[in-house]
């Protein structure tokens, strides 16, 4: 059976045919983003950070390799839709239990296919990241969707968190990675530690790298208030990744301010705007953000050079930092701040993720770091 005609529509008035996928007949709207790794849709579809989000994959043929119960970030997809050049027909790999588009039929999630990827990634690099809506079927009203389109909330000022974020605190048991581990030699610590996890949308591995180094893991809410986050005596706190605009989330950055000096801090992305936050510095927008697998950074106290895996829409302005901070590392594509420490006490965080899935494992050094400034 023919599938029925969809349609991208952008704020900016382009609007692109292509054919339907997903959930057929469903529309979707959101901030459009692009993602130029090769592999892991899974992993990014399911990250909560991509709430209120809809990706667009660089890379042309996404899908060939199935969707497991296994390398889902979440419990859901949480990207709002998918743009691709080609969804596989075929799916080829030992591991998969289904389709790509069998996975988004059954949440619900729209996209289209068949249009030039690349022409829209051009678009979002020189316009930058901006609102779009996806519908399906025929006699579209191309105009009226670009209306709709320009009516969607912007993400600057946007608190996401708590439609990601846990509404009850939890003890991570999930921490067994089996033939997938990394560095297995590191998991069998006797001595471990005690890690309350703030939930702003955290995704599972950042958890399994946690467990693997020696942390047993509460995950709290994102209103989590400092006091409630001490009463649970942890060794140290983590700040985790999550969607939306850092500055938005108020409680979160009231609540860091009151942890500061009382117990170690590790920040991932999210956690790394808020902990900076915290601290008197400020953030901002990126143009089109930073989406991908192959990022190189540059950890300013060693030299060393690491390729990761990022997706943020907001940065640290590094200019802003008080003296008590230490910008750590820099993004080399564009001179940004990928990472910082607090001078006078044990508190860090970097803007990209070392949990790397999907993407390379340069930084997983980042773990064990925090696992000895709590020693």
């Amino acid at each position: 059976m023919p599938r029925p005609t969809a349609i991208l529509a952008l704020e900016n008035g382009v609007t692109v045919e292509g054919l339907a996928i997903g959930a057929i007949g469903a529309e979707c709207s959101g901030e459009l983003v692009f993602n130029t790794a090769m592999t892991g849709y899974q992993e990014i579809l399911t990250d909560p950070s991509y709430k209120g989000q809809i990706v667009t994959f660089t890379y042309p043929h996404i899908g060939n390799y199935g969707v497991n119960g296994d390398d889902v970030e979440s419990d859901r997809i949480q990207a709002s839709g998918l743009v691709v050049h080609e969804l596989s027909p075929v799916v080829s790999n030992y591991r998969a239990t289904d389709s790509l588009q069998s996975y988004l039929e059954s949440e619900g999630i729209a996209g289209i296919e068949g249009i030039d990827t690349r022409m829209i990634v051009r678009i979002l690099r020189s316009e930058g990241a901006m609102r779009c809506v996806i519908a399906h079927g025929q006699g579209l009203d191309a105009r009226e969707l670009v209306e709709r389109a320009r009516h969607i909330p912007s993400m600057n000022g946007l608190d996401l968190t708590p439609l990601v974020t846990t509404q009850a605190p939890y003890e991570w048991s999930g921490g067994q990675l089996g033939e997938w581990d990394y560095r297995p030699e590191l998991a069998a610590r006797a001595n471990r530690k005690r890690v309350v996890a703030i939930d702003f949308g955290v995704k599972r591995n950042i958890l399994r790298r946690l467990h693997h180094f020696g942390c047993d893991i509460t995950v709290v809410p994102a209103t989590t208030s400092a006091q409630n986050v001490l009463e649970l005596k942890p060794d140290g706190v983590f700040l985790s990744n999550g969607p939306g605009d850092p500055a938005a989330v108020t409680a979160a950055i009231e609540t860091v301010k009151g942890l500061l000096g009382r117990t170690p801090i590790f920040g991932i992305c999210l956690g790394h705007q808020i902990l900076s936050l915290a601290v008197g510095a400020s953030t901002y927008k990126l143009k089109f953000g930073h989406r991908g697998a192959n990022h190189p950074v540059k950890n300013l106290r060693t030299g060393a050079i690491e390729i990761t895996s990022q997706n943020h829409g907001f940065a640290v302005d590094p200019s802003t930092l008080p003296g008590r901070a230490e910008m750590t590392h820099v993004n080399l594509n564009d001179d940004t701040c990928a990472g910082i420490a607090l001078r006078d006490v044990p508190a860090f965080a970097v803007q990209y993720h070392p949990e790397a899935s999907p993407g390379p494992h340069d930084s997983d050094y980042l773990f064990e770091q925090f696992v000895a400034s709590m020693a």
